[in-house]
């Protein structure tokens, strides 16, 4: 398979497989044919039985930058011309009011991460360089995350946009409640060794040897009999989805696009996020991303 915004390759005898995000030009921001082609990448290691283990990684400086706001490749995927996607006109893309936002980001952003979470091999996601909003939900459909030392985590579409957090809601599972809130009230970061302190990093790593201890991790992972690596993944997020993770996510979801909604209201139909007219940062010229330190306000 031909991929525009992927590369796919098989490590290992094939039981490795490397998807790397490649539009290192954007930061890997998430435009509609990258993340098209993901899920693609993904259902085929998820198909082809040799594979066991799944490594998600990201070309160039950043491993994503979060979704694309505004490149010249992500205004032509969503008008009429030779680069319109095809999913720009589907699944609720044609319908008016608050439906067709709805339908799109259910599809695109919410139900896709969702779908990665569980995919029937395990997942390793490793990342460097700045790790932003939508780019902590790529991570974090993982079932394991290897970060290089110079990995910076955020979540900053609260302090930018006026939303409370990105589709899929993990924060608080992932950065626990109270830090979840200051992090997104903030719009601070957490650097490698904190998330590893949290839990939420498995390795940290030398941005020189973290894709080659990616490897070596994946292989030991992979030794596994895929029958009980399959179930232990299954046990543990069936036993997060019966402490509510699911049902949270869900109800976040429909909070994100009340939150949508109000813009949209606000803005009499011009917007449906905030902007600097409100009071925000604007995100083109936002200040820098500030570590989240204990003794600064």
């Amino acid at each position: 398979m031909g991929y525009r915004y992927i590369g796919y390759e098989t490590l290992e005898g094939g039981r490795i497989a490397r998807i790397t995000l490649d539009r290192p030009q954007a930061r890997n921001a998430q435009n509609r044919g990258l993340l098209v082609e993901l899920g693609e990448a993904f259902e085929r290691a998820e198909a082809d039985d040799t594979v066991r283990v799944v490594i998600l990684r990201g070309a160039g400086t950043s491993f994503s930058a979060g979704h694309d706001l505004g490149t010249a490749e992500s205004l032509a995927e969503r008008e009429p011309g030779p680069d319109l996607h095809p999913t720009y006109q589907c699944n609720g893309s044609t319908l008016g009011g608050s439906e067709g936002r709805v339908r799109q980001e259910w599809h695109y952003y919410y139900e896709n991460t969702k779908r990665w979470r569980n995919l029937r091999k395990i997942t390793i996601a490793q990342v460097h360089g700045n790790v932003l909003s939508a780019g902590l939900m790529l991570m974090w459909c993982c079932d394991l995350i290897v970060a290089a030392e110079d990995s910076v985590f955020a979540d900053v579409v609260g302090t930018r946009l006026g939303m409370c957090g990105v589709e899929y809601f993990a924060h608080p599972w992932e950065f626990g409640p109270r830090k979840a809130k200051e992090l997104l009230l903030t719009g601070d970061s957490l650097g490698a060794d904190e998330a590893h302190a949290l839990g939420m990093v498995s390795k940290v790593f030398g941005a020189d040897e973290i894709s080659e201890h990616t490897v070596d991790f994946a292989a030991r992972v992979a030794k596994l009999p895929s029958m009980a690596a399959l179930l232990i993944k299954e046990s543990v997020n069936q036993a997060q989805d019966a402490m509510g993770f699911s049902t949270a996510l869900d109800s976040c979801f429909t909070l994100h696009q009340l939150n949508h909604a109000h813009w949209s209201e606000v803005s009499g139909g011009q917007v449906y996020v905030g902007t600097a007219d409100y009071g925000l940062d604007d995100w083109r010229a936002a200040p820098a991303i500030l570590p989240a330190r204990r003794d600064t306000p």
